[in-house]
């Protein structure tokens, strides 16, 4: 005769379903409810059945541990049970054996139990269920936990932790999801063993393809692997589900680049799985309101990093920097950033400077290579891009020839960029374009207008309508330009220098139309443009000024403004000087009342430059 110490209660764990319940054997079960006609009992989170009252052999409470018999299991997946009172047992746990399956493998076992291992990369409360988004070697998958609703199921879990999912695989608004029955950390060797695999195969997976730059450049050639070190970076944060934050200079050869590297990434987070609108909180674009990453950038986007870290458990974001990032005014920024870690990758054409490559992961600019600003970061965004998914291409590449017009680069690789389009974009569709964009981000401030811009760069694909707009747009900028420059043209001051420089000196500040297009420094730019034509083979230089700033342009003069702007500043005490830019196209700020000392040493030291000889 069986005496009680030999008899087994079975414990079925979080895993196991209907199939794995046998009639005949007790288990440990909990005390889900009461009806008027008995006790509901659960066997685990997904399986319960009911005591008939005349069955309850003693008095309990919701949530109470209670051992029960199986009488009888249903057609209809029914469990009669009936109450047992046994003083001494053994308890015998019963896993289900579900088969670990790789992520990317998941879309052939709908309806299936499976298991997968791999990392936390974000933990959402939702007013019902916790989603769990997990990272393996081959991909991202969202798994769904219910408690009760808006309750946080398995609060141990915490993000970046190495976990075994159990669940269910299912389709969820169109979308795969597995609905777990048991999420737990793993730990030890077994953690080990995980993480190394799913980071040796991330590390593989994020390589990026052995591609030649779209033209012929010894530039990009010589910048090949940074921006391969780069891509990698963008594809392993990716694949990581780890948020991406862009941010580049508000102008088309920024946008240009800007956008390049967008339509790359949001791809590929496409084609990575998770969320199916996981490219709209994992991926932000945002214009820098001054050509550089300045503290009320970091302000903002540290500010939206820890209110998504906080609500939605996202990981600290990568922040990617274009057509800026390189220079001593983005320094402050960067160690604000550094407090919480954040990697920086930059792209950049600016004059680096030496300070600031410490904080960076990853830097790309010509002038590392022997180069200069001519290569513009629109070139530089659209190879990074076709490195980060080589799929964009088509898509893009007319994108560095807009670059290039737009910031009058004067260097080979434009004439090539240029060649590459020409059955499709002339010369002066490229132009076109860029001021579009220079336009449309004016009136946008500084917001990213994704989807508009889509449309100036022609990538939505309708040509008709990009024609259209671009037309209207150009039309409408030609028209303020020129009544601006009919404003200032009249006031512009000049003079000879001792080096034979042709100076021009326009006050923007009282001689131009103020708070529309074009702006300062573009308006700078066009009185600059013009007085080259009307001094065609001399060297020219034209600052344009207001209260407490200085824009310079150009051409024939090698002038240096970031090292100008340092001396400056080390020169005159009190004058608050900063700016940066190229080496012949930049901006200086100063303090008001040091205006006339600020320009008048400026307009020395750009008397003392060499100049391009006739």
């Amino acid at each position: 005769m069986e005496s009680d110490s030999d008899i087994i209660v079975y414990r079925l764990a979080a895993g196991c379903d209907l199939s794995d319940v046998e009639e005949g054997k007790t288990y440990l079960g909990k005390v889900q409810g009461f009806a008027t006609f008995g006790m509901f009992v659960q066997l685990n989170d997904r399986i319960k059945g009911l005591v008939h009252k005349t069955s309850v052999k003693a008095e309990h409470k919701e949530k109470d541990s209670v051992l029960v018999r199986v009488r009888q299991i249903r057609p209809n997946g029914n469990i009669d049970l009936e109450e047992m009172l046994i003083q001494i047992y053994q308890v015998q746990q019963i896993e289900r054996t579900s088969t670990t399956v790789r992520i990317a493998d998941l879309k052939t076992k709908q309806g299936k139990t499976v298991a997968i291992e791999g990392e936390v990369a974000q933990i959402k409360q939702t007013s019902g269920p916790t989603i769990f988004t997990i990272v393996d070697e081959s991909g991202t998958q969202n798994v769904a936990a219910f408690v009760e609703a808006g309750v946080r199921a398995y609060p141990e879990i915490e993000l970046n932790m190495i976990v075994k999912v159990i669940g269910e695989v299912m389709m969820r608004n169109n979308q795969l999801q597995i609905e777990a029955d048991a999420v737990s950390a793993l730990a030890g060797d077994e953690e080990g063993a995980v993480r190394t695999r799913i980071e040796q195969a991330l590390d593989a997976r994020a390589e990026p393809e052995i591609i030649k730059p779209l033209v012929k450049s010894d530039v990009l050639d010589a910048l090949m692997p940074e921006m391969r070190k780069v891509a990698k970076i963008i594809r392993k944060a990716i694949f990581t589900a780890q948020p991406i934050i862009l941010r580049h200079h508000a102008d088309a050869d920024g946008i240009c680049s800007a956008v390049a590297i967008e339509q790359a990434v949001v791809s590929l987070i496409k084609e990575s799985g998770g969320d199916f609108d996981a490219d709209y909180f994992l991926f932000k674009r945002a214009p820098s309101k001054a050509p550089f990453y300045e503290i009320e950038d970091i302000t903002r986007d540290l500010d939206f990093a820890l209110k998504d870290h906080a609500r939605f458990g996202q990981k600290m974001p990568l922040v990617i920097l274009t057509d800026n990032g390189s220079t001593e005014e983005d320094e402050a920024s960067y160690k604000i950033a550094s407090v919480y870690d954040i990697p920086f990758v930059v792209i950049d054409h600016h004059h680096p400077d030496a300070t600031i490559d410490k904080y960076l992961v990853g830097h790309v600019n010509p002038y590392h290579v022997g180069g200069d600003f001519g290569v513009t970061a629109g070139m530089l965004g659209t190879e990074v891009a076709r490195l980060i998914n080589p799929r964009v291409e088509p898509l893009i590449k007319h994108l560095p020839a807009i670059a290039g017009v737009g910031d009058r680069s004067e260097a080979p690789e434009r004439a090539l960029y240029l060649a590459l389009i020409r059955d499709q974009y002339s010369e002066q569709a490229c132009k076109n374009i860029a001021l579009a964009l220079d336009y449309e981000q004016f009136w946008l401030r500084f917001n990213d207008g994704r989807e508009i811009v889509k449309d100036i760069l022609n990538l939505l694909g309708n040509r008709e309508r990009h024609e259209k707009l671009v037309g209207l747009l150009v039309e409408g900028a030609n028209a303020m330009i020129e009544d601006q420059m009919s404003a200032c043209m009249p006031h512009v001051v000049s003079r000879v220098l001792p080096n034979a420089a042709h100076l021009f000196l326009i006050d923007v500040e009282i001689h131009a139309h103020k708070f529309t297009f074009p702006p300062p420094g573009k308006t700078s730019g066009e009185v600059h443009d013009i007085l080259c034509k009307q001094n065609e083979g001399k060297p020219v230089v034209t600052i344009g000024f207001g209260p407490d700033f200085a824009v310079l342009r150009s051409r024939g003069v090698h002038m240096n403004i970031p090292r100008m702007v340092r001396d400056l500043h080390n020169e005159i005490p009190g004058g608050g000087i900063s700016g940066g830019g190229h080496l012949v196209v930049g901006s200086i700020k100063f303090v008001e009342g040091m205006r006339e000392v600020v320009l008048d040493a400026l307009i020395k030291k750009i008397g003392d430059a060499p100049v391009q000889q006739p």
